[in-house]
């Protein structure tokens, strides 16, 4: 029962990840793929430069939603086996994480959008959020902050995502080994999803965000 349960939320957490609401948003009401277009990334922040920023910040919102969801469904589930008996108290944090880690692979290699999916920021967004509501508000806030200085939304992105362990570590005194690791770990992953942005970034070659652009697809497509 246990180990089906964890496999439950791993799928559940996969399964949610992989909703591509950027490549479905834009079939569905634009009759175009997004990933053909502006940087190729299913994400929000493609789908503003491409669809324009209704549609991005409407992507944006679902991709938080099915990260935070994969964590509520892990900590539900968890909370009945520790309920039950079958788990002691300390495994709860580890199931909402392993949700929230599957969402995010989901994001990145969704099933549903052959494989090619996004760099995980607002999905990992969500599953933060329902972890550290805190820690996960103040890198935002870091996140803000270099997006208004320097509109380079990649930037404000890996800035903030480094961010969150110090908060979570030493502003706000979490000192859950489980939460701390992966937390640097997730870290590394969006680094690591980002690294085309970083090369483009050390050669000054980095779109800097602008909402008048937003919506420019037929300008910005893909070669």
């Amino acid at each position: 029962m246990i180990a089906l349960a964890i496999v439950g939320v791993a799928l559940v957490g996969y399964l949610l990840g992989s909703m591509p609401w950027s490549v479905w948003i834009g079939r569905w009401f634009y009759d175009i793929d997004v990933r053909g277009y502006g940087s190729g990334n299913a994400g929000a922040t493609n789908t503003i430069r491409v669809l324009g920023i209704l549609p991005g910040l409407l992507v944006f919102t679902l991709d938080v939603l099915k990260g935070l969801l994969s964590v509520l469904v892990a900590w539900q589930v968890g909370g009945l086996l520790i309920a039950q008996g079958a788990l002691d108290g300390s495994w709860g944090v580890p199931i909402q994480l392993l949700g929230g880690v599957c969402a995010f692979l989901g994001h990145v290699f969704p099933i549903f959008a052959g494989f090619r999916g996004g760099k995980g920021v607002a999905t990992l967004c969500g599953v933060v959020l329902g972890l550290h509501p805190l820690a996960t508000l103040s890198a935002l806030g870091v996140f803000a902050l270099v997006l208004l200085v320097t509109r380079y939304v990649s930037l404000g992105s890996m800035l903030a995502a480094l961010s969150f362990p110090f908060f979570l570590y030493f502003v706000y005194g979490e000192r859950n080994p489980w939460l701390t690791a992966v937390s640097i770990v997730l870290v590394v992953m969006i680094i690591v999803t980002h690294r085309a942005n970083i090369g483009r970034l050390l050669h000054g070659k980095e779109s800097r965000f602008s909402p008048s652009r937003a919506g420019m697809r037929n300008q910005v497509k893909k070669g």
